[in-house]
C-alpha cells in the first residue's frame, strides 16, 4: 500500500486483513491500516515503522519509493523524484537519512530492527523516553547514529522543516507528534487513527470514536493539552498512524476530538445496557424503549451485554447523554457482564452524564444499590431519581416505575418542528443584556456563525437591534451582503466547547455547521442554537456603522422566539466559570476573551488574537 498524501510525502504502510482482534480485545471485522510516511527532500525522513506481520511489505514499499520502480503503481509522478541532490530514480536509488520514531508501541515499532538492519547508517530521531524504550524492545541491539529531540525542537530535510511536539500520554508517555510547517502537516501518531483497514468503506467517526473510547479515552486531559498545542498551529493535513489521511474540513474531527476527550456527550439521547437470564429485564427494556419513544425521546442504543461487542456499548455510552443499566442481581452482586462494563466505564473516566437504573431480583434485589455506588464515585454524574426495581417479572407497580422513569428522562427534549410562520414574542427579546450571543448567516454556499459580546436592543417601534461585528471575522462580509443574521442568545449551560466551535475558527476554512446537531433553522432559513440558548432573534439589516474594527448592524426584528427559562450568560458568568483558567508557567499575556496566551514579555500594541481577532487592548498580563 502507497498513496500520495503531497507530491513529496507519502503513505508507505500496510493494510492487514487477517488481524481479528486488535490489541488482543477490540473486534475489526475491517482490519486496520498502520501507516507509515516518507518525506522525500534533500534528505529523507521515514515517519515510524509497522507492525511485524508486514514488515516486508513495508520494506518493499520503502525501496519502491526510493528507487523509483513500480510508479505506475505508486502512481506518483515522475516530477516529485527530482531533488538539488539529483534524480531519485537514478539506478540504486537513495537511502533514507532518518527514521523518527513517535511511538513505541509494537504496531509502529515492531520493524526498527529489520529497518536498521537494511539501513545501518540511518540518523534515529526520538526522545529520551523513546530510546528506553528502544532498549527494552530490542535488548542488546546497536544504534550508531541516534538524534534525541526535545519538546519544541525542529528538524530540517531541505524544503521541509519538521518540529516536534511532545504529546505524553497520547496514549504512551513516549508519544511525539511532528508538524511539517512547509506542506503544513501534522504528523499525529494514535491521535485521530481508526479501526479498518484504509480500503473499508465504513463511516470515520464510528470507528474513530470506538478506537479513541477504547484507547485513549482514560487521557481525555492530556488530549486536551496537545488539541491547544495544535490550535496554534495552521494545520491542512493530519496524517495518522491509523486510518485515512484527514484533508478536509478538519474543524469537523478536530471538533469531535474536543468533544470526547472533555467527556461532553456528542449526541443528545439514551443508551440502555442490561444483561437478562430469562428475559424478563429484557422485556422491562423493551417497555422502557417504547414508552421513551412515544415520548419523542431518542433511544440512541440498546445494548445486550451479553451478546455485543462490548467496546461498540462502551462507545455508544459515551457517545450519547444520558444511559440506563438494567441488571439482575447475582451472588451478591450484579450480573458480570455488567460488571465488567461499569469497571471499562470507570477506567475510562466516564463522567458527566445523566444515569438511571432498573434492578431484578426474586428475594434480595441489590443491583441497584451496588451501580448506583459504582457512579456515585464518577465526576459530575446526575442520577435519576425513579429507579426501577422489578420482582422477578413486570407486575403493575414496576411498570409504573418504568414510566415514572421515562417522564424523568424524556425532560430536556423539546422536539424542534419546522417552521414556516414567524413568531414574535416579546419576552425572548428581555433575554438581551451583556451577554454572549452566537451570530449565524450564510453565504449563499453554507451556514456560518461566530461569537460575538455585543447584542442590544435599540428601538421597540419597530423593534431593532444592533449587532456589532468584527471586521476580521468572515461573518462581518457575509452579513454586509446578505443583510440577514439570526442571533442565538447563549445561556448559562452552554460549555467552553461552544466558544471554541463558533469563536476559535473561521467560516472560511470550515463548516461549522456541518454535522452540527444542535440546530433548526428559524423562518429567514438561517440556523439557531437549539441547545445552549435561551432564545433567538431573526434580523433584517437596516443600516450600517463603521466603528473602526468593528461594523454595527441595525437590524429590524422579524422573528423572536423564547426558547427556555435558563439564565442568559452574562460575560461576568463567563469569565468566572466557563472560560479555562491559564495553566502556564512562562511569561506572556492572555487574551481576555478567549484565553489564548501569547509568550513573550511584551505584547506588541498591534497584536490581534488569532482565536478570537480581538486586540491588544483585551489581553492581560500573566502574574
Amino acid at each position: 500500500m502507497t498513496t500520495n498524501v503531497t507530491n513529496t510525502i507519502i503513505n508507505i504502510g500496510a493494510n492487514d486483513h487477517d488481524v481479528d482482534l486488535f490489541e488482543g480485545q477490540y473486534i475489526v471485522p475491517n482490519g486496520m491500516a498502520y501507516n507509515s510516511y516518507a518525506i522525500i527532500d534533500d534528505k529523507i525522513a521515514i515517519m515510524d515503522t509497522i507492525d511485524k506481520k508486514k514488515t516486508e511489505e513495508w520494506l518493499a514499499n520503502i525501496d519502491a519509493v526510493l528507487s523509483g520502480r513500480k510508479l505506475d503503481y505508486l502512481a506518483v509522478p515522475p516530477a516529485m523524484f527530482t531533488s538539488r541532490q539529483g534524480s531519485y530514480n537514478s539506478t540504486g536509488g537513495r537511502k533514507p537519512d532518518y527514521l523518527i520514531i513517535q511511538h513505541m508501541e509494537p504496531d509502529h515499532s515492531a520493524s526498527i530492527k529489520a529497518f536498521l538492519e537494511k539501513y545501518g547508517d540511518v540518523t534515529v530521531v526520538g526522545n529520551k523516553k523513546t530510546f528506553k524504550m528502544i532498549r527494552q524492545f530490542f535488548p542488546g541491539m546497536d544504534l550508531k547514529n541516534t538524534l534525541e529531540v526535545e519538546n519544541g525542537d525542529t528538524l530540517d530535510l531541505g524544503n521541509h522543516q519538521l518540529t516536534f511536539v511532545f504529546a505524553p500520554m497520547v496514549h504512551w508517555p513516549e508519544v511525539m507528534m511532528t508538524y511539517e510547517s512547509s506542506e503544513k502537516i501534522l504528523f499525529a501518531a494514535d491521535g485521530f487513527g481508526k479501526f479498518g483497514a484504509l480500503d473499508a468503506e465504513e463511516d470515520w467517526a464510528c470507528e474513530a470514536r470506538r478506537y479513541y473510547i477504547g484507547i485513549v479515552g482514560k487521557y481525555g486531559a492530556q488530549v486536551q493539552s496537545i488539541l491547544k498545542k495544535a490550535a496554534g498551529l495552521d494545520i491542512e493535513k493530519i496524517c495518522p498512524l491509523h486510518g485515512p489521511v484527514l484533508t478536509e474540513n478538519l474543524g469537523y474531527y478536530i471538533n469531535l476530538y474536543d468533544t470526547w476527550s472533555s467527556y461532553e456527550p456528542e449526541t443528545d439521547g439514551v443508551c440502555i445496557c442490561y444483561t437478562s437470564v430469562y428475559g424478563n429485564t429484557k422485556k422491562a427494556v423493551e417497555l422502557l424503549v417504547s414508552e421513551l419513544e412515544r415520548k419523542g425521546v431518542p433511544v440512541g442504543a440498546v445494548n445486550d451485554l451479553a451478546r455485543c461487542d462490548m467496546a461498540e456499548a462502551v462507545e455508544d455510552a459515551f457517545r450519547y447523554d444520558k444511559l440506563v443499566l438494567a441488571t439482575t442481581t447475582y451472588n451478591s452482586e450484579i450480573f458480570p457482564f455488567m460488571r465488567y462494563f461499569i469497571d471499562q466505564l470507570k477506567e475510562r473516566n466516564f463522567q458527566k452524564r445523566t444515569v438511571a437504573f432498573i434492578e431484578n431480583g426474586s428475594w434480595a434485589p441489590v443491583a441497584n444499590k451496588i451501580m448506583k455506588a459504582d457512579f456515585e464515585d464518577m465526576k459530575h454524574m446526575t442520577i435519576a431519581k425513579n429507579n426501577v426495581t422489578i420482582l422477578s417479572a413486570l407486575n403493575e407497580e414496576s411498570t409504573a416505575q418504568i414510566d415514572a422513569l421515562a417522564d424523568e428522562l424524556s425532560k430536556g427534549y423539546l422536539p424542534v418542528s419546522a417552521k414556516t410562520q414567524a413568531e414574535l414574542d416579546p419576552t425572548a427579546l428581555f433575554k438581551i443584556g451583556y451577554g454572549l450571543y452566537v451570530v449565524t448567516c450564510n453565504d449563499g454556499k453554507k451556514d456560518n456563525g461566530l461569537i460575538v459580546n455585543t447584542v442590544t436592543q435599540v428601538s421597540d417601534n419597530p423593534n431593532r437591534i444592533a449587532v456589532n461585528v468584527n471586521k476580521a471575522n468572515y461573518s462581518c462580509e457575509v452579513i454586509k451582503n446578505t443583510g440577514r443574521l439570526n442571533v442565538s442568545v447563549l445561556s448559562e449551560d452552554a460549555t467552553f466547547k461552544i466558544f471554541e466551535h463558533f469563536g476559535f475558527q473561521s467560516g472560511k476554512n470550515v463548516d461549522k455547521f456541518a454535522g452540527y446537531e444542535h440546530q433548526a433553522k428559524a423562518v429567514n432559513g438561517l440556523p439557531y442554537l437549539t441547545k445552549h440558548a435561551n432564545a433567538y432573534i431573526s434580523g433584517n439589516v437596516t443600516g450600517m456603522v463603521d466603528l473602526g474594527t468593528h461594523i454595527m448592524f441595525i437590524c429590524e426584528v422579524t422573528e423572536s422566539v423564547k426558547l427556555s427559562d435558563i439564565e442568559t450568560m452574562t460575560y461576568t458568568y463567563y469569565q468566572n466559570n466557563v472560560k479555562p483558567k491559564p495553566e502556564t508557567d512562562k511569561k506572556g499575556w492572555v487574551c481576555d476573551i478567549c484565553g489564548y496566551i501569547y509568550e513573550g514579555e511584551d505584547l506588541p500594541e498591534d497584536f490581534i488574537c488569532p482565536l478570537c481577532k480581538h486586540g491588544a487592548a483585551d489581553f492581560s498580563k500573566l502574574e
